[in-house]
């Protein structure tokens, strides 16, 4: 700021001081973990100006995952659509009896789900990450040193990664101002900060290369099965990919049993994945809610590392990137604003922003699994509200676009009354399908 002064009887002399806020240095941030949540924050980062450092252990590596995004992630994240392999457009949920609720009525004019393999998606996003600014670092973080003061460092300690042309692995460590954990359900961040436990599922899959005539069925469709046989508090799914279906499952509650739910699960598809060859079989925990501390002094925990992964419907891969993009713009304005870091100001602008957007979709689907999930008379049950037209218009406005559908008293109304009748036609018929489950394992 510049200020002139003069005196009567003497030459004007020009002062200048000068007054600002912006830091003397940019932001260093350390995020571990390059899926879709550390990715989009380290993206994030770069393109505000941080010195962003991306730790991945296996920038080459693949999640077991159904790989359905919603529609709106495709414009919102700048997606190109090369990456998708399928658009579906036929979606069916099958109950334990096998009825199906046909979800293709109620699907927009020209909309469709993406589907997507995640080495292709996560490549991308990292590759981008990269053109923004961001250091990719390959390597494995063991540990973390944690600050005594307001503005000291923390210190990650990581091996990087060799490679066959490459130099061996060696230790080292990197002094940063705030770290973003994005590295999963198991996250070695959650537990160097205190973040404290969840429960976690496992989802298990197998691709599957299909004989052209049946990858033909699955071009634009996909499936989901509900039943004891399949899991006893998720659903089993059928996914069509690029030149492949994933088949696959998860539980929380019989996680020793979950090689004989994936044979229940290709059981149930039976022929329409016959003559198939397993070309990948893949296992990987997923949250199952909330970690009690999301934000822990200059950490925070995005995508499944904070537990962004909703129940009932299991999706996860829009949250981690919604998760990731704003923690990263949070850490970046509080410093561009006040030269620092804190946890309340993490908190402020990045968990009480994400709480409001999403925590009532959270809440909703955890009661929905909570209601349908829990034996086969609730998913008969399941199965036939979703048949209802109402029901699939409601569900798609919220998935495709991820926002939660204005009520419409009148409608609601019916349908709560509709899903009553359906709980008391369906314990009939559940309780007769677990009979038939159990005789068929005594045969077996």
């Amino acid at each position: 700021m510049a200020t002139m002064s003069a005196a009567c009887h003497s030459p004007a002399r020009l002062s200048i001081s000068c007054s600002s806020s912006v830091p003397a240095r940019p932001l260093r941030v350390a995020v571990v973990g390059g899926g879709p949540a550390g990715a989009s924050a380290a993206e994030a980062l770069a393109s505000a100006g941080a010195q962003a450092f991306l730790l991945e252990r296996s920038p080459g590596g693949g999640k077991p995952c159904g790989g359905a995004i919603p529609l709106c992630m495709l414009d919102e994240f700048s997606i190109p659509l090369g990456l998708v392999d399928r658009r579906v457009k036929r979606m069916r949920v099958l109950s334990p009896s096998n009825l199906a609720a046909d979800f293709s009525r109620a699907l927009p004019p020209g909309a469709h789900i993406p589907m997507l393999r995640r080495e292709v998606l996560d490549s991308f996003l990292r590759s981008r990450a990269a053109e923004a600014g961001a250091t990719l670092v390959p390597g494995l973080v063991t540990s973390l040193s944690l600050p005594t003061g307001p503005t000291d460092p923390y210190r990650v300690h990581y091996i990087s990664s060799g490679g066959d042309d490459g130099p061996s692995p060696t230790r080292s460590v990197l002094e940063v101002d705030a770290i973003v954990g994005a590295d999963g359900a198991n996250s070695r961040v959650a537990r160097e900060v205190g973040a404290g436990d969840y429960t976690t599922a496992i989802a298990f899959q197998e691709r599957i290369r299909l004989p052209d005539k049946e990858m033909e069925y699955y071009d634009d469709l996909a499936e989901m099965y509900v039943g004891g046989d399949v899991s006893p508090d998720f659903y089993g799914w059928v996914f069509p990919k690029c030149d492949h279906v994933a088949v696959g499952t998860g539980t929380v509650a019989a996680k020793p049993e979950i090689k004989k739910l994936q044979s229940g699960i290709r059981a149930r598809a039976g022929p329409k994945i016959a003559g198939g060859r397993v070309i990948k079989v893949e296992a990987h925990p997923i949250p199952e809610h909330p970690r009690p501390r999301r934000v822990v002094g200059r950490v925070a925990l995005v995508g499944d590392a904070a537990g962004y992964v909703t129940r009932c419907s299991g999706e996860g891969i829009y949250f981690a990137a919604k998760s990731g993009r704003l923690c990263g713009q949070a850490m970046a304005k509080e410093w561009r604003l006040t030269g620092a870091v804190t946890e309340a100001g993490i908190r402020r602008g990045y968990l009480r922003r994400w709480d409001d957007e999403f925590l009532l979709t959270f809440r909703f689907l955890d009661l929905l699994q909570r209601v349908f999930y829990g034996d086969n008379a609730g998913r008969e049950a399941l199965v036939e509200m979703c048949a209802d037209e109402h029901v699939q218009r409601r569900t798609f406005d919220c998935y495709l676009h991820k926002r939660m559908a204005p009520p419409e008293p009148w409608a609601d109304l019916q349908l709560l009354w509709r899903t009553a009748g359906s709980m008391v036609r369906c314990s009939v018929l559940g309780k007769e399908v677990q009979r038939l489950r159990r005789l068929e394992m005594l045969q077996a």
